[in-house]
C-alpha cells in the first residue's frame, strides 16, 4: 500500500480526475484532422482494393499519432521507435526543427492544401452530398430491427457493395460507402460463396479480391435519405438485386449475430490481390 502523500500517487489522482476532460480535447485535436485521414484512407482502398478496411487504417494512424505525441514528453530516456519514413528525414531539417522548438518558435508553416477545418464535400463526385465525419473512438452501433438476423428471409434480396456503391453516386471511389455508413450490415463473401455469385453471373471473377453483400432495403433507405434522394448522381438501376440461397443466408445471419454481440469479423479466407 502506497500513502498519498507519496508524490506519484497524488499527481496520478490528480490525472485520474481531470482525464475524462483531456480525453474530450484529444478527440476534438482529432476530429479536426479527421477528414484528411478519412481520404487518404479511401485513396488507399482505391489503389489496394476492397480488402482494405480504411476504418483499421484510421484507427491505427490515430494510435501512431499519440504514439510520437509522447516525443514531446520524452526524459531523453525512452525514445517512441521512428518509422522508416521518418528516419530518412534529412539531418539538417531535423536540427532545424529542434531549434526553432528550442526558441519557442512556431515552425514556419509551407503546407499546401487545405487548412484542418474546411469541407471535402464537394471532392471525388459527392457534390450535393452532405459532408460525414467518423468520430475518433466512436462505437458503432449494431442494434435496433436493422439487425435482428430474423429480417434475413429466403426471401431477402441483396445486392454487390460495388454496386451500392455505384447506385448512391459513389462508383469511382470504393469503400466511400462502407466509411460514410459504418453502421450499415455488410457480409463478405467467402469463396463457396464467390462461386455461387460468379456462376450465376451476379459478379465477374475477381480472384482474391473482397466482395461484399448488403441488404437491398438498407441501400434504398439510403437512397431515400436527404443525403441522396435529391442527388444528380443517384443511379438506383445499378442495384441488381438478387435472392441467395438458403445456405447463404444462413451464414450472413450468422454472421450478423455475432457482430450484433460484438464479436470480431473472422479475417478472409483468400489472400488480397
Amino acid at each position: 500500500t502506497r500513502s498519498f502523500t507519496d508524490p506519484s500517487v497524488s499527481m496520478d489522482l490528480l490525472r485520474a480526475v481531470l482525464q475524462p476532460s483531456i480525453n474530450e480535447e484529444i478527440r476534438g485535436v482529432f476530429n479536426k484532422y479527421m477528414k484528411f485521414f478519412q481520404t487518404a484512407a479511401i485513396n488507399v482502398r482505391d489503389n489496394v482494393g476492397e480488402e482494405v478496411d480504411p476504418e483499421q487504417l484510421i484507427q491505427e494512424t490515430c494510435r501512431s499519432c499519440l504514439e510520437q505525441a509522447k516525443l514531446l514528453f520524452s526524459d531523453g530516456k525512452k525514445v517512441v521507435p521512428r518509422l522508416p519514413h521518418e528516419q530518412a528525414v534529412p539531418k539538417r531539417a531535423r536540427q532545424m526543427d529542434e531549434e526553432l522548438s528550442r526558441r519557442g518558435s512556431p515552425i514556419p508553416k509551407k503546407r499546401k492544401g487545405r487548412p484542418p477545418g474546411q469541407s471535402l464535400s464537394n471532392d471525388r463526385g459527392v457534390s450535393g452530398m452532405a459532408a460525414w465525419k467518423l468520430k475518433v473512438s466512436e462505437p458503432v452501433k449494431r442494434d435496433g430491427p436493422k439487425w435482428d438476423p430474423s429480417r434475413l428471409t429466403e426471401t431477402t434480396t441483396f445486392v454487390l457493395g460495388s454496386r451500392a456503391n455505384k447506385a448512391l453516386g459513389m462508383g469511382g471511389t470504393r469503400g466511400r460507402l462502407y466509411i460514410k455508413h459504418p453502421h450499415l450490415f455488410k457480409y463478405a463473401a467467402d469463396p463457396q460463396d464467390k462461386h455461387w455469385l460468379t456462376e450465376q453471373q451476379h459478379m465477374r471473377a475477381i480472384g482474391g479480391k473482397m466482395a461484399y453483400l448488403l441488404i437491398e432495403e438498407d441501400i434504398r433507405d439510403l437512397a431515400a435519405s436527404e443525403d441522396y434522394r435529391d442527388s444528380v448522381d443517384l443511379r438506383l438501376e445499378e442495384l441488381k438485386p438478387f435472392i441467395p440461397p438458403a445456405w447463404m443466408t444462413e451464414k450472413m445471419q450468422k454472421h450478423m449475430e455475432t457482430l450484433r454481440r460484438g464479436g470480431d469479423v473472422p479475417p478472409p479466407e483468400e489472400p488480397p490481390e
